[in-house]
């Protein structure tokens, strides 16, 4: 641990985001070992990912904005929320944009389905890895009160949340009649933007510190729009109860390791 936190920052956030791109693979590569996966499993996975993303968004984002807002002598409260409310708009627009899609036209529904779920994870992983990227940056400034424990847990909650994605992409296009190498490619490139937004996301933070709160709560509302319009819908179909649980579950421990740690 110490050893990865004496690296440089840059290296930091690259390494923290190819681990959220690897557990994404990971969850992907289910598919070469099953064609369908118990639905009621992935409803709890998918709950505990939301639960994660939720306390993920207040306590490594949020919370580090709201702090550093005050330190840069900025009106803490209209910063955060304007950033906020900027990630949330950003991925609802771009799931409009996504659903009418023009070269879906023509395809069977499973099919359409499955191309935007994908194009969905693909598109929400570029706000997550540059929230790791930039909780990263913070902590190598000693910014916002966030440190090196404090962006490791958010690459690791992340990662947890990444594991159901990488299995949700890949299981529909098996069922659709993909091959297992074409639906575990796909499932895993669904989450290689990771590491590529994490590095900005570093560079971003070192390079403009005072825009670091917008860039925070930019990244929060960007997850808890994933968790509203993606994880909790998907997840609440079939099994509500077990996903409420999953959901309590995680954010139970995602607070847990970002407090008793941070």
């Amino acid at each position: 641990m110490n050893y990865f936190l004496s690296l440089n920052p840059i290296l930091q956030g690259f390494l923290a985001t190819m681990f959220t791109y690897a557990v994404t693979a990971l969850g992907a590569s289910l598919v070469f070992f099953f064609k369908t996966f118990n639905r009621k499993i992935l409803d709890m996975m998918m709950g505990f990912a939301a639960g994660v993303m939720i306390a993920a968004s207040f306590w490594s984002l949020l919370s580090p904005a709201i702090e550093l807002s005050d330190e840069l002598g900025k009106n803490a409260w209209l910063t955060v929320a304007i950033g906020f409310l900027s990630g949330g708009i950003f991925v609802i627009a771009s799931d409009g944009l996504l659903a009418r899609a023009e070269s879906l036209k023509g395809k069977n529904e499973n099919f359409r389905r499955s191309v935007l779920l994908t194009g969905a994870v693909t598109l929400h992983n570029i706000p997550e890895g540059l929230a790791v990227g930039v909780a990263f940056g913070c902590a190598a400034l000693g910014v916002g009160g966030t440190t090196g424990i404090n962006a490791i847990m958010l690459a690791v909650g992340i990662g947890i949340q990444n594991f159901p994605e990488g299995l949700c992409v890949a299981m529909p296009l098996r069922r659709d009649g993909l091959s297992r190498r074409k639906c575990f490619l796909i499932g895993q490139a669904s989450g290689i933007v990771e590491p590529i937004a994490g590095v900005i996301g570093v560079a971003f933070a070192l390079a403009a510190r005072s825009a670091l709160p917008v860039a925070l709560s930019f990244s929060a509302g960007a997850m808890i729009a994933v968790v509203c319009s993606e994880l909790i819908p998907e997840s609440f179909r079939d099994s509500k109860k077990l996903a409420a649980y999953g959901v309590l579950a995680g954010f139970v421990v995602m607070m847990v390791l970002d407090v008793a740690l941070g």
